[in-house]
């Protein structure tokens, strides 16, 4: 899934968002009540079409809203 203004992925953008916040993989996944496995496969690209309750939980987790996250 490509965020609508550029061509970096939804992976990209998490990772980057995460680091932003200074937080690892793990802290991230445990706050957004992910396995951390799942998290790692879509901030490698892995998995590159997450559901949108995978999404909400990483947005949440960042503290950020779904629009921003798709940015």
């Amino acid at each position: 899934m490509k965020s609508q203004n550029t061509s970096e992925t939804i992976g990209d953008k998490i990772k980057q968002l995460r680091n932003r916040q200074s937080l690892t993989q793990d802290e991230l996944a445990r706050k957004s009540d992910l396995p951390y496995t799942t998290l790692t496969k879509i901030e490698t690209n892995v998995i590159t079409k997450p559901s949108i309750q995978t999404v909400v939980k990483i947005a949440t987790g960042l503290g950020i809203s779904i629009d921003e996250l798709m940015k």
